[in-house]
């Protein structure tokens, strides 16, 4: 699911790269389908409402700024993680086992004090991972 074919008949590869919003935003760590034979671009479709979610909070008229969007949305954060050299000689799906768990931890820990924002945070990060998971791997 990190490659597809492109409209040239190429293969795309997803890679994290930096999206520039107006000049004056760079969102860094967007995955991003790229095609290096015609150089074509397409931001990897799981994250996309993500993305677009966000840059529709910047408004019109955005300051300069640079966001981490590994920050913002799950997948990226775990793709941040499995091409991190720190990460190299890790499983892929130890990674994200890990991610749950520290995630889950973390929903123990708000439902302890009661956050309930910080609950709703963690449970669409949980719910990003477990769409994307149910839709890779056919599960329903």
């Amino acid at each position: 699911m990190l490659q597809k074919t492109c409209k040239c008949g190429e293969t795309m590869v997803v890679r994290l790269r930096t999206v520039i919003f107006q000049n004056k935003v760079e969102i860094e760590n967007v995955p991003i389908y790229s095609c290096e034979a015609c150089q074509r671009t397409e931001v990897f479709p799981p994250v996309k409402p993500e993305l677009t979610g966000f840059i529709k909070t910047l408004g019109h008229e955005p300051e300069k700024k640079q966001v981490y969007f590994n920050e913002l949305s799950e997948l990226a954060h775990l793709m941040h993680q499995v091409t991190n050299k720190e990460n190299i000689h890790s499983a892929v799906e130890r990674i994200i086992e890990e991610r749950i768990n520290e995630l889950l931890d973390l929903l123990l820990l708000a439902q302890s004090l009661d956050d309930r924002a910080w609950m709703e945070d963690i449970r669409h990060r949980l719910s990003q991972i477990t769409s994307h998971v149910t839709t890779t791997y056919g599960f329903s």
